[in-house]
């Protein structure tokens, strides 16, 4: 597996390389995570099973529209593909070093500054991919509240009944959701989608960073709304961000019905606790 990819790496990268060191790091929690380096350049590598190609193949995806942009630091995928029995993706390594206020404004500066690139197809992208390991339904929508019923929390409430979850009233809040939203002309921005602490970072020279990302078109308050979930982002990020792209009013009542998508998603990957946890967002969007 290591020689295939070590090949790989030197076809797309047009010098030779050779991995004489293969250091275990953090990969996430569904990827096994490596730093592979031939003692002069090191490349950080993720690995899953052979069927999980197609996530890489879009993690790669996304990561190459947000560099496109030119707005906020995200690591350059270089490549990806299967060896033996695992699939694989190649990524730029960034030493991640400590944050501080200037950083963190920065990082929310940066961040609308990708928001602001726009969509003239709709909400979605072009091609499914995943929410953690979970699918993330993509398909073009005209309409913001189509999409985010349908592809978002109607796909993740039909997984949780497969799961065994019990949401009684998943009807009414989905019912309620155009009046929810109604009231804003929302625009199709481009998000990183699962843009929690985790994912986010500086390097060792205070760059922001954001990577590991679930691409895709979108009211721009999802990412923002997901940076509040678990924890939240230090004050300085909302307050650059804020000074780029100001949020909107009604958002503290709408980033509730947001990060519901994700608490449904941790049901379904986790169990546990998180099936209550939703239902008792959804008695507080409801209220």
């Amino acid at each position: 597996m290591w020689t295939q990819i070590d090949t790989h790496i030197s076809q797309v990268t047009g010098e030779k390389f050779q991995s004489q060191q293969r250091r275990s790091v953090g990969g996430g929690c569904i990827n096994q995570g490596y730093a592979v380096s031939n003692g002069e350049i090191t490349y950080f590598l993720k690995l899953n099973q052979a069927s999980q190609v197609a996530m890489f193949e879009a993690e790669a995806l996304g990561l190459e529209q947000m560099l496109a942009t030119a707005s906020i630091r995200v690591p350059k995928p270089i490549c990806w593909g299967t060896a033996d029995n695992s699939s694989y993706i190649i990524l730029e390594w960034l030493e991640l070093g400590s944050s501080n206020t200037k950083s963190w404004e920065e990082m929310g500066r940066k961040l609308a500054a990708m928001h602001k690139s726009p969509s003239s197809q709709g909400f979605g992208w072009k091609i499914n991919n995943t929410i953690g390991s979970t699918p993330q339904i993509n398909t073009w929508t005209a309409d913001w509240v189509e999409f985010y019923v349908k592809h978002r929390l109607g796909y993740q409430f039909q997984l949780a009944r497969r799961r065994g979850g019990n949401f009684p009233k998943e009807d009414k809040l989905l019912a309620a959701i155009p009046e929810l939203l109604a009231n804003r002309q929302v625009q199709p921005s481009l998000v990183h989608g699962d843009l929690w602490g985790g994912n986010a970072g500086c390097t060792a020279s205070g760059e922001p960073v954001i990577f590991d990302p679930a691409t895709y078109f979108a009211d721009r308050e999802v990412d923002i709304a997901m940076t509040e979930l678990f924890g939240g982002f230090p004050a300085a990020f909302y307050k650059g961000y804020n000074e780029v792209l100001p949020l909107d009013a009604g958002y503290e009542q709408r980033k509730t019905l947001y990060n519901l998508y994700h608490i449904l998603n941790h049901f379904n990957l986790f169990g546990g606790g998180y099936g209550s946890q939703a239902n008792r967002m959804i008695d507080q969007i409801l209220r």
